[in-house]
């Protein structure tokens, strides 16, 4: 499946992928068409990883209320810890880009679709390793992401580009831990190792 998504059922499917894909098409055509030439540009561009983190603050949280069982309690505190962290990214960048003298997305699209997904589903450790997989595709579309944001915003704007550093090596951490405990179910549960066979393959443009 393409992240350039026409199909209204994959759209529900997958609701949390479609968003992190969309700030990156966001991201990609906002480098190519505008130029670094005002501090409203470079606040436009914070708008888009503002939503995915708000996105991701809804998934982390999720995981660990919804999970019950499935996941340990030392996971379900990894995965609090993350949403607290997304939630602090996000806060960092609403106020550069009011610093910056833009205005600040204050909700995230693809919540209430997000928490429709997790009311209705069934969570076994089976799917879990599917959660864990669909989150380590979500944090790669974002690090590239915040790593196409250094190039553009580069020397122009020291403290845009301090923060994007920062929240950078926050996602990196992220996806190792995720691939971590990743590893760890399918080694209890798929020996083969085998990836799901139901999730999209995202090809951002």
């Amino acid at each position: 499946m393409s992240a350039n998504l026409t199909s209204p059922a994959l759209d529900r499917m997958y609701p949390f992928l479609n968003e992190v894909a969309a700030m990156r098409r966001r991201t990609r055509h906002h480098i190519r068409t505008r130029a670094v030439d005002s501090p409203a540009a470079i606040a436009a561009l914070l708008n888009a990883p503002l939503v995915t983190e708000l996105v991701c603050v809804a998934r982390y949280r999720s995981h660990a209320t919804r999970l019950g069982d499935a996941i340990a309690e030392t996971v379900r505190n990894e995965f609090l810890k993350y949403a607290l962290e997304e939630q602090g990214h996000a806060n960092a960048l609403a106020r550069r880009i009011r610093d910056l003298g833009g205005e600040v997305i204050q909700e995230a699209p693809a919540l209430a679709a997000i928490a429709d997904v997790y009311d209705r589903e069934e969570v076994d450790a089976d799917r879990l390793a599917d959660l864990l997989e669909e989150d380590l595709i979500a944090e790669g579309i974002a690090i590239e992401s915040y790593r196409e944001m250094l190039q553009y915003v580069g020397a122009h704007d020291a403290a845009t580009q301090r923060l994007i550093e920062s929240i950078l090596a926050v996602e990196l951490t992220h996806a190792e831990e995720l691939a971590a405990m990743r590893a760890e179910v399918l080694r209890r549960e798929r020996p083969s190792g085998a990836t799901s066979t139901r999730l999209p393959r995202l090809e951002v443009s």
